[in-house]
């Protein structure tokens, strides 16, 4: 867990091991919630956290109960292809005990599993966008748990919604399906395994287990399949007496919707922000936040690289060298970096992408703390003046 407070850190690593305490569903008083203003209740510290490694990681002994705001890195691989080194990108924002899941690549299930982190408690699933190496797993977290007694359900699933009637690549077949259509495909996909669990009254149709709502952008923003990302404010996706969950339009190549999401609680606020090229849009969605969650490429290690890739990471995704101006212009308390591209640390090292931080950080004049994501990290947004152990 890294836990931020005045100019010290501490960051604990989840224990694969650990076996998942019973969910409690803690509440908390409104407080005031949705008047936050600039800075809020909670604070990730300035601490300069890119120019060491983390502190010796201990155990999570399991899913945290307790009131408060916390987010685990699952998986912090940017693209599709597989490594050992690293899982695919997901994210879990826990709100007073209850999990959201944002993003689901690559070996989700398996880490959400690994992080010590409930069935019974996961909300929501959020998806940036729906290319593979964010949604490849999104279906098997139903899937998967409607072989057994169901662990939870149903779960609020919010992604984009369809890109509309135009193909967007000449001789696409047609139509490209939202995220409704995505879990009904999905369903149909493995109905054989369905029906006979079924059938063997040992399991549960998965669709039951999920309730998807299509996040489409506002009416006038002026998005289209042309106009990915235009400047827009954030508008509201899901509000809740203890949060607000908030989206912005981000730019990602051909990709529409993608979105950015921000939880707003009374214990702080996270932003997360999916896969951007640089854009306004997230410094105007992550403004005063607690802790910015951000891709990021180093685009000088894929020197040599087939042209056409080394355009398409130039297009699509930030470069690291932006994230300290970024923090800065959004005024954050904290960044940590996900989504590496490259990933294998065979090509940038842990070390190297510190020194890439910092150097960011520093250029841009930025003071705020600075994070190398891991995999299985846990971030502690605390109350301003208390240290949690």
């Amino acid at each position: 867990m890294c836990d931020f407070h005045g100019a010290g850190a501490r960051c604990d690593q989840a224990n694969p091991a650990a076996a998942a305490r019973p969910s409690g569903r803690p509440r908390m008083s409104r407080r005031g919630l949705f008047g936050l203003a600039g800075a809020s209740a909670a604070a990730v510290a300035a601490a300069d956290l890119i120019g060491r490694a983390p502190a010796a990681h201990a155990a999570v002994t399991g899913q945290d109960t307790s009131p408060g705001l916390s987010v685990t890195l699952l998986g912090t691989a940017g693209g599709p292809t597989p490594l050992a080194a690293r899982f695919g990108i997901s994210t879990v924002v826990t709100v007073n005990g209850r999990n959201y899941v944002v993003d689901c690549g690559r070996g989700a299930v398996s880490q959400y599993m690994r992080a010590g982190l409930d069935l019974a408690a996961l909300h929501g699933i959020f998806l940036t966008h729906l290319h593979s190496d964010h949604a490849v797993e999104f279906f098997s977290f139903p899937l998967l748990a409607s072989t057994v007694p169901p662990a939870f359900g149903p779960v609020g699933v919010y992604g984009p919604g369809p890109a509309g009637e135009d193909s967007l690549v000449p001789g696409a077949p047609g139509p490209l399906p939202g995220t409704a259509a995505l879990a009904r495909l999905s369903n149909r996909a493995f109905a054989a395994s369905g029906t006979f669990f079924i059938a063997e009254r040992i399991g549960t149709d998965p669709a039951t287990l999920v309730e998807v709502t299509e996040v489409m952008p506002p009416a006038g923003v002026g998005a289209s399949v042309s106009s990915t990302a235009p400047l827009m404010s954030p508008f509201t996706v899901l509000e809740a007496s203890d949060m607000k969950v908030t989206a912005i339009l981000v730019p990602h190549g051909t990709v529409f919707p993608a979105y950015a999401y921000r939880f707003d609680t009374d214990h702080g606020s996270v932003v997360l922000s999916g896969d951007t090229a640089q854009t306004p849009n997230i410094p105007k969605l992550a403004s005063g936040a607690d802790l910015l969650i951000h891709e990021m490429v180093d685009l000088a290690a894929f020197s040599g690289a087939p042209p056409a890739l080394v355009a398409h990471l130039k297009a699509v995704h930030t470069d690291v060298s932006a994230l300290g101006a970024i923090a800065a212009e959004a005024g954050v308390k904290a960044l940590a970096a996900t989504h590496l591209g490259p990933a294998d640390p065979a090509r940038v090292t842990d070390d190297q992408w510190r020194k890439l931080l910092r150097d960011s950080a520093r250029k841009a004049g930025y003071r705020g703390g600075m994070l190398l994501g891991q995999d299985l990290m846990r971030i502690q947004v605390t109350p301003r003046g208390r240290i949690v152990s």
